[in-house]
């Protein structure tokens, strides 16, 4: 079975235009955000995933693909962040990161500016660290 969510070669300023006003300007400053904390570049992943680099990961199932190291998509309901949660010290992190819900792998949040903009980029920092080793 092919995953759904790959790289994919649509431009990441072409998936922005398509976005409100507001979600456009948010995921323009989350990729600069994303890009200062990583120093990798946006790809699309999938038709609404920004993600920076990319790692290899095998389940005991024997399933296996790649995923992002750090993403992000400028959903019209929500903010969706990826890979927050992972790193140990994540936890103190995003008690400390302002109004937002998880679920298993997501921190979903309903605007940029009411979220402390440091505790994101400390749990982008440790999100890519997490994924090094394994990094393809």
């Amino acid at each position: 079975m092919t995953p759904k969510t790959m790289p994919t070669d649509v431009p990441v300023e072409e998936f922005l235009a398509t976005l409100d006003a507001r979600r456009s300007a948010e995921g323009a400053r989350l990729v600069e955000l994303f890009r200062s904390e990583t120093g990798a570049d946006a790809v699309m992943w999938g038709p609404t995933m920004i993600g920076f680099g990319q790692y290899a990961y095998r389940y005991a199932s024997g399933h296996e693909g790649v995923w992002p190291r750090a993403a992000f998509s400028p959903r019209k309901a929500k903010l969706s962040f990826y890979g927050l949660q992972t790193h140990p010290e994540a936890a103190a992190l995003l008690e400390r990161l302002g109004p937002h819900t998880t679920g298993v792998d997501c921190v979903y949040v309903n605007r940029l500016d009411a979220i402390d903009e440091d505790v994101l980029r400390e749990l982008v920092r440790l999100s890519w660290a997490t994924t090094e080793e394994s990094a393809v």
